[in-house]
């Protein structure tokens, strides 16, 4: 992989180095400072404790760590944790949201399991209910409560979350654009040293090395995403069909194209409501879903007391022996069909980003594992009474004069059960656009307190679409089911691997404890592929043909963005012909500030020729800006902007690498980015002033006391340019300075730092920024067309060219997603041959 080792961004008189918005120096590449020849007889001097508190350890590894938990904790960055209230309420709403698909696997699990295996005994049924109660056990409940929840990163869930957990660990990301600085956020939470910890850096090392493990592990992830979109088409099909499907037996003349065409009416229905946002639709589907997890356990508790209680002998695992003993290949068959079961358990952790751990938690253990365990009792101890009753177990099994009451509700929450996949599956999109892995399609932020909920209308009617077309065609819910078991078992299977993953490197669990985890799940995980794999041409081959559709969309999408971004990289501008074009760059300068945006976070974009050859005349003052995901979920707003000086002060130019977390809201009015972005230039100026003057007075005292010179404050780059290195400076370092006084109240600083306003190149600096202010913002933007270089082989021209070229034509632009007037906005065309 391509590294960014180009040209260095220098400044004759400016500061290098990437600094934060208060001015505080960040790049972890400026040498580390040393004052040689501490004498402890200079303490009473003054500025002796001034010093100490300015210099810089000669191991300077995590030093701004320490600078970044203090700004986390003036500013309140990690919420208070919630009260019992408000965990209770939001365990409440994950009813409606996260566990409606669970709820509803009553309706048909049982039809399925007895569809192909016949009850001639008791055997039969306990073995089935055997294996149902204890997959309910292990996989939702041992798996994901106690394990796999605990791996979320900051607070989200789902396949890409447990990706950029690992992505942040170890540098696997396939787009080169990874800073130093970004390690420096404070939400990036690096672990200690533990015993296990060398293990951990050789897995971190083989990783990063071999592109190949790169590729793979991300082919890896992409699959497991696209298998959860295929749920969020399949789920609202099987579980509106199966609760439909209960008016055959009751009505007269309601047959397969009644039920078909009732199904479609409430899967718009459905789809309608998913603007008004998740949480609207959690609080007003949680009652209901409340009400029907409550008819669940009630009814089964009724069947299990009234027909046969003995069938609590299921709780023996002998019986799924004996089970599997009798019936042979009848039985792995029917396997298919308990896995049915645990649908929409990978909701739990997908849907994290809406709730919270300890809610999901204490739904699933007090609510929904309880009531489904009575239902699957009350059923069986049905069927040992009447096995003839199998096809239509659930609505046989309803006392008959709550039938009316319960089929309502029953449609009602099956109709809600589509939600749960839904949500997960807007979740995992935003995820997958964020790391570059998805094309750019408009996201509706629905809540103003949770940031994870969201709606994406391409998405949402996509999935609509696809629903009514698998119900139009299938019109059964026995296929559906077939394919709904391979959807499922897979996205399980990805997120065993990943964790497994996230337990060596991140964790650094016991090397014992972590080969457990995949030795026991995963086995249990491989059997139930297994068996669903065994009907592909019964339906199992649909999820496949989402998945690989699906699959192929995102791996182009990151293939073609990693191929432009190298070719960026190779392309960009040196810094001497920069320093030939002189600070006019070899045109006229006008007032005014031009924004150019651009993805590279290091170096002058080829882009920018085009702009200086294309336009009559170039702002005064030039900033690249570059929007960055990096791989966390949130990026605090005081750690957003990294500024940096490009080229000697008279040009005017400066970078901007605006970084978010791919659960970060972008605000769109444009006044307010332009807004703050001045604001921060104009703090960096001042910061970089500040710094410059202190660093120059501390020169001054160590020659005059000290007679030593500091070392390494003046290297030459490669291009002559002389270059001034800043130490590292906290805010709050420099206002102490700033405030101390002696103790007849005379400063210990001279006055050219204590009043930097006064210093005439900084006025004249800030007085150049606010004229340009007043002349406008203008946007800068490059329409790029990515071809493959005539030289290539076929396939990666017909990728590139084609498939990559009408998702780029297609997707939502960056003039849209900023919402700037068209009239401030200047394009300028460019070919990229990758």
């Amino acid at each position: 992989m391509e590294e960014e080792d180009g040209i260095e961004e220098n400044s004759a008189s400016g500061g290098e180095g990437s600094r934060w918005v208060d001015g505080s120096e960040v790049d972890s590449e400026t040498a580390a400072w040393v004052w040689p020849g501490e004498n402890e007889a200079r303490e009473g001097q003054g500025y002796g404790s001034m010093r100490r508190r300015l210099v810089k350890k000669p191991k300077r590894v995590d030093s701004f760590d320490v600078e970044a938990m203090e700004v986390a904790g003036a500013h309140g960055h990690h919420p208070k944790d919630p009260s019992v209230w408000q965990t209770l309420a939001l365990a409440f709403q994950t009813l409606g949201v996260v566990y409606g698909d669970m709820g509803t696997s009553p309706l048909y699990v049982f039809a399925d399991v007895f569809s192909k295996v016949t009850i001639e005994s008791d055997v039969d049924v306990l073995g089935a209910l055997s294996l149902v109660m204890y997959t309910i056990a292990l996989i939702p409940l041992a798996k994901y409560v106690f394990v796999v929840l605990k791996a979320n990163d900051n607070g989200e869930g789902g396949t890409f979350a447990l990706y950029s957990l690992i992505c942040r660990y170890a540098n696997i990301n396939m787009l080169p654009n990874r800073q130093p600085a970004d390690e420096q956020i404070s939400s990036f939470r690096l672990k200690l040293p533990t015993p296990e910890l060398e293990r951990a850096l050789n897995i971190k090392e083989t990783l990063e090395s071999k592109s190949s493990l790169k590729t793979v592990l991300l082919l890896f992830v992409l699959m497991g995403t696209s298998m959860i979109i295929g749920d969020g088409i399949l789920t609202p099909a099987i579980s509106v069909m199966s609760a439909v499907s209960g008016l055959q037996g009751e009505l007269e003349g309601f047959e397969t194209n009644a039920v078909v065409v009732v199904s479609i009416v409430i899967l718009l229905a459905l789809f309608s409501i998913q603007q008004f946002g998740t949480g609207k639709v959690g609080f007003l589907f949680a009652p209901i879903l409340a009400l029907w997890f409550f008819c669940l356990g009630s009814i089964g508790l009724y069947n299990l007391l009234k027909h046969d209680i003995t069938v609590l002998r299921a709780v023996n695992p002998a019986y799924i022996y004996f089970f599997f003993k009798k019936n042979s290949g009848a039985a792995w068959s029917a396997l298919g069909g308990c896995v049915l079961c645990i649908t929409g358990a990978e909701a739990m952790f997908a849907d994290l980003g809406h709730f919270s751990v300890r809610s999901i938690q204490i739904a699933f253990t007090f609510v929904v594992f309880p009531c489904l365990l009575l239902a699957y009792l009350g059923q069986a101890a049905y069927l040992m009474k009447y096995p003839a009753s199998a096809e239509r177990i659930f609505y046989d099994s309803v006392p008959g004069s709550l039938f009316w009451p319960v089929l309502v509700i029953a449609t009602i929450a099956a109709m809600i059960a589509s939600q749960a996949m839904i949500s997960a599956t807007f979740s995992c999109v935003k995820q997958s656009m964020a790391l570059g892995c998805f094309p750019r399609l408009k996201i509706v932020h629905t809540s103003k307190r949770k940031m994870g909920q969201i709606y994406i209308p391409v998405i949402n009617w996509f999935l609509m679409i696809m629903c009514i077309l698998v119900v139009s065609i299938f019109q059964s819910t026995t296929d559906i089911a077939n394919a709904y078991g391979i959807a499922e078992v897979g996205v399980m299977i990805v997120s065993t691997a990943l964790v497994t993953l996230v337990m060596l490197l991140i964790w650094q669990t016991n090397l014992f404890l972590a080969l457990c985890f995949p030795l026991i799940f995963g086995s249990v995980e491989f059997i139930y592929l297994c068996a669903v794999l065994s009907k592909i041409e019964q339906g199992g081959w649909l999820p496949l043909v989402f998945a690989s559709f699906f699959l192929c969309v995102m791996y182009i999408w990151n293939y073609g963005s990693v191929l432009k971004y190298r070719s960026e990289v190779r392309e960009k501008i040196s810094m001497d012909f920069m320093l030939e074009l002189g600070s006019s760059l070899g045109t006229l300068r006008v007032p005014g500030i031009g924004l150019l945006y651009n993805e590279l976070v290091q170096g002058i974009p080829s882009i920018f020729v085009q702009f200086l050859l294309s336009l009559p005349a170039i702002h005064s003052t030039i900033v690249f800006v570059c929007i960055k995901y990096v791989p966390v979920p949130v990026v605090p707003q005081e750690e957003r902007f990294l500024f940096r000086r490009v080229c000697p002060k008279d040009y005017h130019m400066f970078r901007c690498v605006a970084r978010y977390g791919y659960k970060d809201v972008r605000k769109e009015d444009h006044h307010a980015f332009e807004q703050l972005l001045a604001e921060s230039l104009e703090k960096f100026l001042r910061r970089e002033a500040e710094d410059l003057a202190l660093e120059s007075n501390l020169h001054e005292m160590e020659f005059d006391n000290l007679s030593v010179g500091s070392r390494g404050s003046r290297t030459r780059s490669g291009d002559g340019v002389e270059e001034l290195r800043v130490p590292l400076m906290q805010v709050q370092r420099l206002e102490e300075v700033s405030t101390s006084t002696s103790e007849d109240g005379v400063s210990i600083l001279p006055s050219s730092v204590m009043a930097s306003d006064e210093d005439p190149s900084l006025e004249y600096e800030l007085s150049a920024l606010r004229e340009a202010m007043d002349s406008g913002f203008t946007y800068l933007l490059a329409h790029g067309d990515v071809r493959a270089r005539k030289d290539s082989f076929f396939l990666k021209k017909l990728v590139i060219n084609y498939f990559y070229g009408f998702l780029r034509r297609n997707c939502r632009a960056g003039a849209a997603n900023m919402s700037v007037p068209h009239m401030d906005i200047i394009q300028v065309g460019m070919t990229y041959m990758v």
